[in-house]
């Protein structure tokens, strides 16, 4: 769940200590990075939830919020067999991010906003999800529609109309001002 809502890259999660966490601000400060940056992962209320339900009493702050009992953040040894369980097959942990980055892009997110949501160092690394996006891809076509340039035409007359010269949409929908 974490992986999936938080985009975070599998030894970025693994090395998370609860002293990182902030429940009440939904978000998580990684200081280990594969880019060497610091960033900080915003967490909605279903990754929030996950974290919580790791949360055992005696915890440490220092202590991973994540255990991993395989060296070196091999998966190897459950995470096949959950998959397995579940009937998928041919998916690896990394495409939990992949999956993060594209629920993004279908729900509007902004090429920048994922490459910040999962700490892109460049947005051509971002860019590649942007092909999920019909609806935002639709609507930039749209601005440039006769109904869109009408309606953007009415209220630039407005905007305009407080102004000397005086504005009205010819049959176009485009904005005359004349004088």
């Amino acid at each position: 769940m974490v992986s999936v809502h938080g985009g975070m890259r599998l030894t970025e999660q693994y090395t998370v200590t609860w002293d990182q966490v902030s429940f009440g601000r939904h978000t998580i400060e990684l200081t280990k990075t594969k880019n060497g940056s610091r960033r900080t992962v915003h967490l909605n209320d279903d990754a929030i939830a996950a974290i919580k339900s790791m949360q055992r009493p005696g915890q440490k702050r220092t202590d991973v919020v994540f255990p991993n009992p395989v060296k070196d953040f091999v998966t190897d040894e459950w995470f096949p067999p959950c998959l397995k369980e579940a009937g998928i097959s041919g998916y690896v942990w990394h495409e939990n991010r992949h999956t993060f980055c594209s629920w993004l892009a279908m729900n509007g997110a902004s090429i920048k906003d994922i490459q910040v949501a999962a700490g892109h160092k460049t947005v051509q690394m971002a860019a590649k999800y942007a092909h999920l996006s019909p609806t935002h891809n639709q609507g930039v076509v749209d601005r440039i529609s006769s109904a869109h340039r009408a309606a953007t035409a009415q209220t630039n007359c407005h905007q305009n109309s407080h102004q000397t010269e005086e504005a009205t949409p010819d049959r176009s929908g485009l904005l005359v001002v004349t004088n």
